[in-house]
């Protein structure tokens, strides 16, 4: 929850379903400290408007009609910069995830209690990832162990982050779990992104499982 006198996180969600927009507004809109300022059924209505609200988070549907969610993701990763985005799916399309500039990924049908966590989270510079994602990027693959070349240029502390990270951990699960801070986990996983080359959660653990 956050301080009395902050200003709520402001939320937009894309979602082509209407039921199913309607749903997660709602569940926002019940979130303390949460406020949803926008609600667009396609890429094209979310690109003309909603860089004008400046929201902190944007919920978006990979499957959108027209344009779709990765490449919406990747226009407004340019106009809307400081958004962290979290891209919502149904399906197993693991290489649209790889592909996609998004900070974290649920699937759908996500729990109010989910949602919530992962706006928070992503909020505070966490990558949400829940398991069942995490599942579907380790199944993609077939070697059982991360791939020598791409690990022997990480840290013993590192290598743990990675290996919690690619298990589906929080940002603040991996913290409690190596008994480390939030801010100390931030900057390991910033370190493994650079010296994996990668940009998101989900393609480093694809070169995490050898991709």
């Amino acid at each position: 929850m956050l301080k009395t006198g902050t200003q709520p996180i402001s939320v937009a969600v894309v979602e082509d379903d209407t039921e199913v927009r309607r749903g997660l507004a709602a569940i926002l809109k019940r979130g303390p400290g949460i406020a949803c300022v926008g609600e667009f059924g396609n890429a094209e209505d979310a690109l003309r408007d909603l860089p004008g609200l400046k929201p902190k988070v944007v919920l978006m549907d990979i499957n959108l009609p027209a344009m779709d969610g990765v490449e919406c993701v990747r226009r407004l990763s340019v106009l809307v910069p400081e958004a962290q985005i979290v891209m919502l799916t149904v399906y197993d399309n693991t290489e649209a995830i790889f592909n996609s500039l998004a900070s974290g990924y649920l699937l759908k049908p996500v729990s109010a209690a989910q949602l919530l966590a992962a706006v928070r989270d992503v909020f505070a510079g966490g990558a949400p990832m829940t398991s069942n994602i995490v599942r579907k990027v380790i199944q993609a693959f077939k070697q059982p162990a991360p791939a020598a070349k791409e690990a022997e240029g990480l840290s013993p502390r590192e290598q743990e982050v990675l290996d919690l990270l690619a298990k589906g951990y929080l940002y603040k699960e991996i913290a409690d779990q190596l008994n480390v801070s939030y801010g100390s986990v931030h900057t390991y996983i910033e370190r493994i992104f650079k010296k994996l080359q990668v940009r998101s959660r989900a393609q480093a653990v694809a070169k995490y499982f050898g991709a």
